[in-house]
């Protein structure tokens, strides 16, 4: 069982995350967790907060000589900012003169519920736990899985469909969402030019007057077999157990013209059957059909606005404007990186129940059995 959970507050010392489960043998080369964390850092909009961090993986545990061991996997990511935040949230009691509060909540963020759930007088702690920081974590843990799931043949990368109300309308093929993850410079991650430039005009339409924009991400994991989830039990379906990680939306056209006819090609595929489209977005029935697996991710705009809305005091319940903190205004690609993590990570943990193994030796025989099996369908 693949097993990750992570640790850290958005401007504590560092973040770390902790990975459980991969067989032992997996290379791992830092550099490409790097450029995944590097990924997640860009694209137009940021705040400064990406230029103060510089992630770089270290890791404490799980992976010695190159490679994984088959124990634990922990990753520390140091929070450069944590110097100027060291004496505001020390880990001993410190000096409550130089405690920032957070003392009114941004509507659409954490903020109000969490110190309600947690019985805190205000924000400061939730708005550090609740921080979008915390996906650097992910990402990095999600560069293993995406590493594992290399040697099974599959890719994972993700490309940006809509900033606000400029949107991408063409399916978005594999080999231009491949081009785009080997860019050294990322505006919005988006395939289309004309429509990257007015993704752009969105952000600063909204840069100039001090609020921020959502937008639509695509998550593609490419090459997958099928096979991976199950339709037996309603939590083991592979478009649930995805939904619990990103979410999506239901196409809203009659089934004429949304389900994927079927047809056979002796050589194509894994199996030689194929589909016509990928409405379905490669998964059917909660089970892999061997398409692209297509995950969208719905976000809504940065919380924190540089021109507040209404909120309350916490200590006065009395009208206030909501508290600003230095932010962005469109994580848009980033959050796409992130949804990666989230899908590679969802995919290997599918891939490790089906094919099992304590070493990657095994795994890769089991796979390729599997493999074989299929084609001889």
């Amino acid at each position: 069982m693949l097993r990750y959970f992570t640790s850290g507050e958005s401007h504590g010392e560092a973040l770390v995350a902790f990975l459980s489960g991969l067989p032992a043998g997996l290379k791992v080369d830092q550099a490409i967790l790097d450029r995944e964390l590097w990924r997640r850092q860009q694209g137009y909009g940021r705040g400064g907060r990406m230029k103060i961090e510089t992630d770089k993986v270290h890791i404490l545990s799980g992976v010695r000589h190159g490679a994984t061991i088959g124990s634990p996997i922990a990753i520390l990511l140091e929070n450069k900012d944590w110097k100027n935040w060291q004496e505001s949230l020390p880990v001993g009691e410190g000096d409550s003169g130089k405690y920032k509060r957070v003392a009114s909540p941004r509507p659409g963020h954490a903020d109000l519920a969490g110190a309600l759930k947690y019985n805190f007088s205000e924000a400061r702690y939730v708005l550090e736990r609740a921080s979008a920081r915390e996906s650097a974590a992910r990402v990095a843990i999600g560069g293993l899985a995406k590493l594992f799931l290399c040697e099974l043949g599959i890719e994972v990368l993700s490309h940006v469909v809509a900033v606000g109300c400029a949107t991408i309308k063409a399916e978005v093929s594999w080999s231009d969402i491949r081009a785009l993850s080997q860019n050294n410079e990322i505006l919005l991650n988006c395939a289309h030019t004309e429509t990257e430039r007015r993704m752009k005009e969105e952000v600063d339409k909204v840069l100039k007057t001090g609020d921020s924009v959502g937008g639509v991400f695509e998550v593609v994991a490419h090459n997958v077999p099928p096979g991976l989830g199950t339709y037996a039990q309603w939590d083991e379906r592979l478009d649930g157990l995805l939904a619990g990680a990103v979410m999506s939306t239901a196409a809203a056209s009659p089934g004429s013209a949304v389900h994927d006819e079927i047809g056979y090609e002796p050589s194509a595929g894994f199996t030689g059957f194929t589909r016509a489209r990928n409405n379905a977005g490669g998964i059917e029935g909660g089970v892999s059909n061997g398409q692209d697996i297509r995950v969208r991710g719905y976000l809504k705009p940065i919380s924190t606005l540089r021109r507040p809305l209404q909120s309350v005091d916490f200590a006065t319940r009395e009208p206030v404007k909501a508290a600003y903190e230095r932010s962005d205004v469109c994580v848009v690609p980033a959050a796409g990186v992130a949804g990666e993590a989230m899908v590679a990570l969802t995919l290997a943990r599918c891939a490790l129940e089906k094919f099992g193994g304590d070493s990657m030796p095994e795994t890769l025989r089991n796979f390729k059995s599997y493999l074989d099996q299929l084609k001889s369908y």
